[in-house]
């Protein structure tokens, strides 16, 4: 347990690609297999859920140090981090251990089957056998808080150095379901043959946001043109007769979209198809906040399946007749999912992605303002004789994404943040005009600089009208524009609606509190079917 607390430290304290490349190997050269699987397993996502209550932890962290609650809070608040928190207020262990990473996980797993007094026993007795270094990190693993400024790209470079094995294969055998007790302890270094997965999806391809002139790029021939869909990105994987549906967050999500399911009946088997899951009534598109119905749910009812169908949207082939394809062209690759796509029954859900048609960029910046009315984000491009790459590589496909929506807004609760705001009043909740009155209809805390941060602060502290616990309501005169991804009705707000992403895009220095925006406005921007 201590040299993975040494490499979580090391990590976490440096910026250096190298350094951090460095730390991975000298951990997987030296660890055991099942700490080195554990280690994989951490720092791809795959950690224990979290099996014990933030408020319990509280209540067993304040009867250890006898601290009253309000200095609890007050410590918590400062620190703004739940983990650090409690390894910093427990008292020092009397006792110290030798346990593996691996022992320390397998104690941390069996919380799920202990009672709540079983529960408080065992973390206790675990507690006390760690010093403040080791209990951030078993803390962070106990509340979900364990994250790192390591990509998993990093992650595969360390470990294609030491396997010397390709670091496209070392990606993809990371892929999917698997867990480091159910995996033989050198699963990556086994013959590929061998090591086949039915169900592993292949890692995705991701493009870069454009950041030239679109007019600064090789000739419009060079390049696909779809639109980019606003939906969740998956992969159809159709091995033998083994179909699943994988989402980008290598989550398997074939019970929540049982219709695509049914599409092993149709394709043609050992194929791996990329493409976007979106909501679609008929021929039309909708809006990406009615599939979020569908998101958190694992049991879908009739109603449901008929309210909200769903379609696959197709633009990649990444596996073809058990062959794996992503080295191909891109040409290659679409031209052989057109005429997968093409033998199909209609109707069906699966569905091609429609390229755009256009002879110059000029005509592409003008069909982009079409894309909202597509449901779409933007345009994709794709280079033609681009291969499918493992995560981003610059120059071959971009993503260009129209402008977001905004409105005009006025500041009117505020309350601190956490670790570096602790002290700043940094959270803020903005309102529009509904008449004569303001109703709050965003909350966002991003967008502003440091100076800007300290400007606010001041104007809250000496503006204050109510406080209502940690929140205070300020006289209404600050007024910004804040940015969003999406809009859409909701019976949960106060305002009626509910806004996707909202940030801060700037202070309106030039605007006064009755020129902000109205709720007419807001509702304005919802999408209503034709």
């Amino acid at each position: 347990m201590n040299d993975f607390v040494e490499l979580f430290l090391t990590l976490d304290q440096t910026n250096k690609t190298n350094d951090k490349i460095e730390a991975l190997e000298h951990f997987f050269r030296h660890a055991s297999p099942q700490d080195r699987l554990w280690m994989i397993a951490l720092f791809t996502g795959r950690h224990p859920k979290r099996t014990v209550n933030s408020r319990y932890l509280k209540e067993w962290v304040i009867e250890q140090t006898r601290l009253p609650e309000w200095l609890y809070e007050e410590t918590y608040h400062v620190v703004g981090d739940l983990a650090e928190t409690v390894a910093l207020l427990l008292p020092p262990p009397s006792t110290t251990s030798s346990h593996t990473l691996t022992q320390w996980m397998t104690a941390l797993q069996s919380l799920s089957k202990q009672s709540l007094s079983e529960k408080k026993a065992t973390l206790l007795t675990l507690w006390n056998q760690l010093d403040s270094r080791e209990r951030l990190v078993f803390n962070k693993i106990l509340v979900g808080g364990f994250r790192l400024g390591v990509s998993q790209n990093l992650l595969v470079c360390a470990l294609a150095n030491v396997t010397q094995l390709d670091a496209g294969v070392i990606a993809h055998r990371l892929m999917g379901e698997w867990h480091p007790e159910t995996v033989h302890p050198d699963f990556l270094l086994i013959n590929q043959e061998e090591q086949v997965h039915l169900t592993r999806p292949y890692p995705f391809c991701l493009a870069y946001p454009l950041d030239v002139e679109i007019e600064e790029l090789s000739p419009i021939s060079d390049w696909s043109l779809e639109w980019k869909w606003d939906g969740i990105r998956g992969q159809i994987v159709f091995r033998q007769e083994t179909f699943t549906l994988w989402s980008r967050g290598e989550e398997m999500v074939n019970n929540r979209f049982p219709e695509l399911v049914e599409l092993k009946h149709v394709l043609p088997p050992n194929c791996v198809l990329d493409g976007e899951i979106l909501a679609c009534q008929a021929e039309a598109i909708l809006p990406f906040q009615l599939l979020q119905k569908r998101i958190g749910r694992k049991k879908m009812t009739p109603a449901i399946l008929k309210e909200i169908p769903v379609i696959f949207l197709a633009y990649d082939l990444l596996e073809w007749k058990g062959q794996d394809w992503r080295d191909q062209p891109f040409s290659k690759r679409r031209a052989q999912l057109e005429s997968l796509i093409q033998t199909l029954p209609e109707p069906s859900p699966l569905r091609l992605s429609p390229l755009l048609h256009v002879n110059n960029w000029t005509e592409l910046r003008s069909i982009r303002q079409e894309a909202r009315a597509q449901q779409a984000e933007g345009i994709m491009l794709k280079k033609w004789d681009s291969i499918y790459h493992v995560g981003r590589k610059r120059g071959d496909w971009w993503k260009w994404k129209i402008d977001s929506f905004t409105v005009d807004a006025v500041l009117l609760y505020a309350q601190k943040g956490h670790g570096w705001r602790a002290n700043v009043f940094s959270d803020y909740t903005f309102a529009v005009w509904d008449g004569d009155q303001l109703i709050p209809f965003a909350k966002a805390y991003s967008g502003l600089t440091k100076q800007e941060l300290a400007e606010v602060d001041r104007f809250v502290k000496k503006h204050t009208l109510e406080k209502f616990g940690p929140v205070r309501s300020v006289k209404p005169e600050l007024v910004f524009e804040i940015a969003f991804e999406g809009i859409q009705l909701s019976k949960r707000h106060k305002s009626g609606v509910a806004v996707r992403f909202p940030r801060i895009q700037r202070w309106r220095h030039d605007k006064k509190p009755e020129e902000a925006d109205t709720i007419e406005t807001l509702k304005a921007l919802i999408y209503t079917p034709i």
